[in-house]
């Protein structure tokens, strides 16, 4: 992997959420194989402390999913061409809680943020979009682009997490189909790392449940470098547009990356072409490619 990295040095790439877990993770790999790296982070005074241990070229710039002015002001402020998008931050929803724009925390911030974000710099994008979604998604039968929010249906955190995820696959599947058909040089894959033992559901005040999850990831779970190597496969390995790439381990928690299969649900390109249409209408941002 390492000679495949350092073979994109010189190439500029976006990472989302790369001031922990596996956005830091995959975002050293690159700016330590000379790849110019964008930290899309909430927090700068922690991107920059990331940037400083990450050496190589690293910029910081603020972005938040959860409140689309963020987004737009991101893409506004972001200058020059992108070879790689790496639409990698996410949240677990412990709490039924709405974004800055009034959408439900797990949908807002795992989906419609990194749509928008995806559409506004599509048109400077110039080699390939990556997006971290999860096998979680099988956790979800079907998702209602009516009712996103959870607004007529019972809510839950696995629940929401699962159905924010299964959004993030049929995006992955009508995006992919909008490239191949615009005649777009741009290719679009998607990512599962497995179990990886990072922070995204780390809510110590959950007490022994949280000691009970933390200590089956410390056994079981890859670490957020292993976890990486999903997202770091898309852009080093010549396969086919549209894959989706997980792990070989047992049971898919740990392993190395392979071409992975899909629930059927989000193989539903009906299911996926209306939760785009809705996206479109929510956020306001269309797709940029006729």
């Amino acid at each position: 992997m390492n000679d495949r990295l350092t073979a994109l040095a010189g190439r500029r790439v976006v990472v989302t959420g790369a001031t922990n877990g596996l956005g830091m993770a995959t975002a050293r790999a690159l700016a330590q194989a000379g790849l110019r790296v964008v930290l899309a982070v909430r927090d700068t005074d922690l991107g920059m402390q990331r940037a400083d241990q990450f050496g190589g070229d690293c910029e910081v710039l603020p972005l938040d999913l959860a409140d689309l002015s963020s987004v737009r002001a991101f893409a506004d402020t972001l200058d020059g061409p992108i070879d790689y998008l790496i639409n990698n931050a996410g949240v677990f929803p412990h709490q039924h809680r709405r974004t800055t724009d009034g959408f439900e925390l797990g949908i807002g911030t795992n989906f419609l943020g990194p749509f928008a974000l995806t559409n506004l710099l599509l048109p400077r994008i110039e080699r390939r979009i990556v997006s971290v979604a999860s096998d979680a998604h099988r956790g979800a039968k079907s998702i209602d682009p009516d009712d996103l929010n959870l607004t007529r249906s019972r809510w839950s955190p696995p629940r929401a997490y699962a159905r924010s995820k299964l959004a993030v696959m049929l995006w992955g599947l009508e995006l992919d189909r909008r490239l191949r058909t615009s005649g777009s040089p741009v290719s679009a894959m998607l990512t599962t790392p497995g179990w990886v033992a990072s922070n995204i559901s780390n809510k110590p005040h959950l007490g022994m449940a949280h000691k009970v999850v933390q200590g089956a990831a410390a056994r079981f779970a890859n670490d957020v470098d292993a976890g990486a190597q999903t997202t770091l496969y898309c852009l080093t390995h010549p396969i086919a547009p549209g894959s989706y790439v997980g792990v070989d381990g047992i049971w898919a928690l740990r392993g190395e990356p392979v071409l992975f299969g899909r629930s059927t649900a989000a193989c539903d390109f009906e299911s996926a072409a209306r939760l785009w249409a809705k996206a479109e209408t929510l956020t306001g941002i269309p797709f940029p490619i006729y």
